[in-house]
């Protein structure tokens, strides 16, 4: 109900792409600040561009990756099509960002994201990953090694991820592929 379809993620690909303007796979405030301010014609304060940050900072490392955006795109388009925004920016939870990045990974709802599912994601990113890509993502995240990415294996690594600089776009591609 609330998961993005694939017209839905590559749209917000593009978005995301427009606001990182240093292609580093990360959302800053500077960033944030050139963006908004050319398109409403004005900088916001300091204070409306950490708000606007922290509501979508799911790890509290002050930038927001692709994985951040669109559980922030998928929370507030389940907010706008249920009506009366039941998950208001009032009541922000990075928990639930968290769980909102998993879920549109987890396309079954199983409790795991495999190699199909994030091969899946990965392509409606624009990303072109070999097999062995997708494999060494998965080998990298799956601690209990069961051959997929349960949700705690799945915060693991988007806080390591983060925690290291997460490279390129990888954040929602677990940023496995920048780690050695």
């Amino acid at each position: 109900m609330d998961l993005l379809n694939p017209e839905q993620i590559s749209e917000f690909r593009e978005a995301f792409a427009f606001f990182d303007k240093d292609g580093d796979g990360c959302i800053t405030v500077e960033e944030l600040a050139t963006v908004m301010g050319s398109l409403q014609g004005h900088r916001p304060s300091e204070d409306e561009l950490g708000e606007m940050i922290r509501d979508a900072d799911a790890d509290g490392n002050g930038t927001i990756d692709f994985a951040e955006f669109l559980a922030l795109m998928a929370r507030k388009t389940a907010s706008s099509s249920a009506g009366a925004g039941g998950g208001g920016d009032g009541d922000y939870d990075p928990d639930e960002e968290l769980r909102e990045a998993f879920k549109v990974f987890d396309k079954d709802q199983n409790g795991y994201i495999s190699a199909t599912e994030l091969r899946h994601v990965m392509i409606n990113l624009g990303e072109k990953l070999t097999d062995e890509e997708v494999e060494q993502m998965i080998r990298e995240a799956d601690l209990d090694g069961d051959g997929q990415v349960n949700y705690d294996e799945f915060v693991r690594m988007m806080m390591l991820s983060d925690g290291a600089g997460a490279g390129g776009n990888a954040g929602a591609g677990a940023g496995a592929g920048h780690r050695q």
